[in-house]
């Protein structure tokens, strides 16, 4: 017929990558996308065995054959599989590959037709796509940072200087702070925005689980690793990667993540070769990493690698200013996910909320503004709505304003007043020096001068 004349022409048309596979499994032709794909050359690949695409579900599927090399050559047509294979440069490419098999007059296989589609552009979309539905509800402020204190100001300030460097960032700060919205924030101000943004928390996992997530494995690597994995440095090629709680990372992984830094390669796990990568990377902790590297539980030539631009994330105690804007924000989209008016913030409420130390930081806020929207039915949220955990405030003296700030204290009652807000503090300090509207060196300065004693404040 006419066509056949130009059926290479056609077959070079698809976007699918195609090839015919001979019944002793040698390459006899392929296209224009499949070498696109695996970065081949047509010539390169015809003649040679399909072993050299080292597929992980093939490596599989030739041990059930019955009889022949490959399962396909015994059943004849296979379902579409989700696999991964090997490009020339070491890289792995996720494809959909779809499989049949055609005969001659007599029923002989003549070949095997498999179609390859590149599943590499959808997985970057599924990971963009989860990131973004865990921050949904921070869409507001400066990338989702809610608050307009000199101490966030300082932040944002340090994350927009950050982002335009590819130097590693080390965000610190206790855990609540917003170390995520912050490493996101970077990615997305960079120059690096438009490739992925890959994260892992260094604690969740083993160390063996952990070098795996970090670098991939190759298949047979160790006991269940029946296919390759791509590792999360080779997903954020072109990228960022934000490791957080990397403090917590084992010793032996240390010296991996300094390898990485240093020379942009590693080794995937079960390999030998070497993988380069393009990365910058965003590490995060809320532990203390220059204490643990003077105790040597933290390497410190890769505290000098990772710490090269520092930014520390205040706690939620330390910008008090911008407790009632995270409120209104946490309550607003409580309000509009329930179908309800927003709820006010009553005077008393609020006091108790600013009285707060809030070790949980933004993260335990949020949670009591939760609680606090369920068990109100209408109207401001009152004292009695607020989580029984929290500090009660209700023997506050009145010289102690509703937000916490110190109103004129005649000198005769400044001791009793420094011990009522040690009381409601729980004998914190930094809370008592809130609520007097002082800083924590005066609340010291009359603790000495009016022998208070915070350990037995409550006996008071």
């Amino acid at each position: 017929m006419e066509f056949e004349r130009y059926l290479r022409e056609i077959v070079d048309t698809m976007s699918e990558g195609l090839m015919l596979v001979a019944a002793d499994g040698g390459i006899a032709m392929v296209n224009e996308s499949l070498a696109r794909m695996t970065g081949y050359a047509p010539d390169e690949l015809v003649g040679r065995k399909c072993r050299v695409l080292d597929c992980d579900v093939c490596e599989r599927e030739r041990g059930l054959g019955q009889g022949a090399w490959c399962r396909l050559f015994a059943e004849k047509s296979t379902l579409a599989k989700r696999c991964v294979i090997r490009r020339k440069d070491g890289s792995y490419l996720p494809v959909l590959k779809k499989q049949s098999l055609l005969h001659d007059a007599a029923g002989a296989p003549l070949f095997a037709v498999e179609t390859l589609t590149d599943l590499s552009e959808l997985e970057g979309l599924d990971r963009k796509v989860e990131a973004l539905s865990r921050l949904l509800s921070s869409e507001a402020g400066f990338h989702g940072m809610i608050g307009a204190s000199p101490a966030l100001g300082r932040v944002f300030d340090l994350i927009e200087r950050a982002a335009a460097s590819d130097a590693p960032v080390l965000l610190t700060g206790e855990s609540g702070t917003g170390k995520e919205l912050a490493a996101r924030a970077i990615h997305e101000l960079g120059r690096r925005r438009g490739g992925p943004f890959v994260q892992l928390n260094c604690a969740a996992l083993s160390e063996s689980l952990l070098e795996s997530e970090l670098f991939g494995h190759a298949k047979g690597a160790f006991t269940g690793a029946h296919r390759h994995r791509q590792g999360r440095f080779e997903a954020a090629d072109g990228g960022d990667l934000f490791l957080d709680e990397i403090g917590d990372a084992p010793s032996a992984i240390q010296v991996k993540l300094l390898r990485v830094l240093e020379t942009k390669s590693f080794e995937r796990v079960g390999e030998s070769r070497s993988v380069r990568v393009d990365v910058r990377v965003v590490a995060a902790t809320n532990r203390d990493l220059a204490r643990l590297t003077a105790e040597g539980r933290f390497r410190e030539d890769l505290f000098f690698r990772v710490n090269v631009i520092p930014i520390r994330l205040p706690p939620l105690r330390e910008r008090l200013e911008d407790l009632p804007a995270l409120a209104e924000h946490f309550l607003r989209r409580l309000a509009g996910q329930a179908g309800r008016p927003v709820p006010a913030v009553a005077p008393g409420a609020m006091r108790l909320l600013l009285a707060h130390d809030w070790p949980g930081n933004v993260r335990e806020l949020k949670s009591a503004l939760e609680y606090a929207f369920v068990v109100t039915d209408a109207g401001p949220i009152e004292p009695a709505h607020l989580p029984p955990g929290l500090v009660a405030e209700a023997s506050l003296p009145e010289c102690l304003s509703p937000r916490g700030v110190r109103a004129e204290i005649p000198d005769g009652d400044a001791r009793s007043a420094l011990v009522a807000a040690l009381r409601s503090a729980g004998g914190n300090r930094s809370g008592a020096a809130r609520l007097l509207g002082v800083s924590r060196g005066t609340v010291l300065n009359r603790m000495r001068k009016y022998g208070v004693d915070s350990k037995h404040v409550l006996e008071y």
